[in-house]
């Protein structure tokens, strides 16, 4: 009777081959698996997977390369997704694509690097070129006189509240679908063979933004913004309910990753403090939001 081959072996030569997104040779897979496997054994797996669907051959013999197949179906937003339509990605981005796609067991543990974030300057240091900027500032350009922070929100309102909670919770493993979360934010109807978690994450992001709304004039980068956002989108989702809205005291980990956040809680009060000063102090809206959400994610 043939060997039955497990899901998990599939599973790791698909997760090496995904970071190399132009194609890897037979070879290259080999020295890159955490276990070493006979040329032959390989080339029968890979054969298995291309009979599959799961990978596509891109030349012959021994200059034969194994790529993961680019989807063509519409996903959750509805744009189809082709190889045209992949964001360009620059060498050194490339290369990080690369190490994360690593099995953890072969990356190098990492800590919290002050000087990332002591070493930007707003109005002197910017994340995003100019013409990105430009190009963002355009694109977002209002046609409309200038009104009051909050009016143009207001107005779209509704539709923000739906795509946003909905986007939002996705990030989070949420199963939750669009017409779903209308129908709970629309009508308080929970969506049947959901969780309450993954109910109470929606309404949480609902809360949120109303805050966002209601308060758009007093709003800021400041402790007070931050950490109501954070006591509105933590509830009832922590253990430990007095964590909502509180930067954390203990040490925690991350799944499937080899950083090590900060444990220190007055060190990681004092880099919080330091990212908001910062951010506050940018000018363009745009470099300030990149700013904020690389550096709160990475604190």
């Amino acid at each position: 009777m043939p060997k039955q081959i497990s899901t998990e072996e599939f599973d790791i030569l698909l997760q090496v081959i995904s970071g190399f997104p132009s194609g890897v040779s037979l070879r290259e897979i080999n020295t890159r698996l955490k276990i070493r496997l006979p040329l032959r054994t390989l080339q029968r797996r890979l054969a298995s997977l291309v009979s599959q669907g799961r990978l596509h051959i891109l030349g012959q013999g021994r200059n034969s390369r194994y790529q993961i197949p680019v989807k063509k179906d519409s996903g959750p937003s509805g744009l189809i997704q082709t190889k045209s339509s992949r964001i360009p990605l620059s060498g050194d981005a490339e290369a990080i694509k690369k190490t994360v796609c690593r099995p953890v067991m072969e990356r190098v543990p990492v800590g919290y690097k002050r000087d990332f974030l002591d070493g930007y300057h707003p109005g002197r240091t910017y994340y995003l070129p100019p013409d990105m900027r430009q190009h963002l500032h355009d694109q977002g350009l209002s046609r409309e006189d200038v009104h009051p922070a909050g009016t143009y929100i207001r107005r779209i309102f509704d539709r923000l509240l739906s795509d946003l909670s909905w986007n939002s919770s996705r990030l989070e493993g949420n199963t939750y679908s669009l017409l779903e979360t209308e129908r709970l934010l629309e009508m308080g109807e929970a969506a049947q063979g959901k969780n309450v978690r993954e109910t109470q994450m929606i309404l949480n992001h609902k809360a949120a933004i109303e805050l966002l709304v209601n308060q758009a004039e007093e709003i800021g980068f400041n402790s007070y913004t931050i950490l109501n956002l954070h006591a509105l989108l933590a509830d009832n989702l922590l253990e430990d309910s007095r964590a909502c809205g509180r930067l954390r005291s203990i040490p925690v980990g991350i799944g499937g990753s080899v950083f090590h956040p900060l444990e220190i809680p007055w060190l990681i009060r004092e880099c919080f403090a330091q990212v908001l000063d910062k951010a506050a102090a940018i000018d363009d809206p745009f470099e300030q939001s990149f700013f904020a959400l690389v550096h709160l994610s990475y604190l």
